[in-house]
């Protein structure tokens, strides 16, 4: 799996980036896991579906129905944003696309495990590798993980 993560309130330019991301990392045979909500989570989940991939949603509530319409596994925790731990966790690898202050904290709980964690307009974080498209995304992430 590799988490894909970025706020719910993204531009429009950060969500075709994300489901371009998502269907990208599952033509590379990987499953995407994401927060499950809205926003470049859906989005990631979406291009992920659109390649017939496997999605998991880690929730912060303690409903499954909260997922987004493109989750397959939907984890509720009811841990509130101390699920971005997890969602960093399950990720062999990340792609943080764009993102606010949770997005912050889910690339620095993944730099703390020794994860790859691949920017793409996002925060400008010692460890994080920045790329330019979602194609190069996944390629880093793809040369990263072998």
């Amino acid at each position: 799996m590799v988490s894909v993560v970025g706020t719910s309130g993204a531009d429009p330019v950060a969500l075709a980036h994300a489901e371009e991301v998502g269907a990208r990392l599952v033509d590379a045979g990987f499953w995407v896991v994401t927060g499950g909500l809205g926003g470049v989570m859906e989005a990631a989940c979406r291009g992920a579906k659109s390649r017939r991939g496997t999605t998991l949603g880690v929730l912060p509530g303690t409903e499954a129905e909260d997922a987004n319409g493109w989750v397959d596994l939907a984890l509720p925790t009811g841990l509130g944003e101390l699920r971005n731990g997890l969602v960093a966790r399950f990720g062999l690898a990340m792609v943080a696309v764009g993102g606010g202050h949770g997005t912050l904290t889910e690339v620095g709980f993944a730099l703390g495990m020794d994860r790859p964690v691949i920017g793409l307009g996002t925060w400008t974080v010692h460890g994080v590798h920045a790329v330019d498209t979602p194609g190069a995304a996944v390629s880093a992430v793809t040369r990263l993980l072998s």
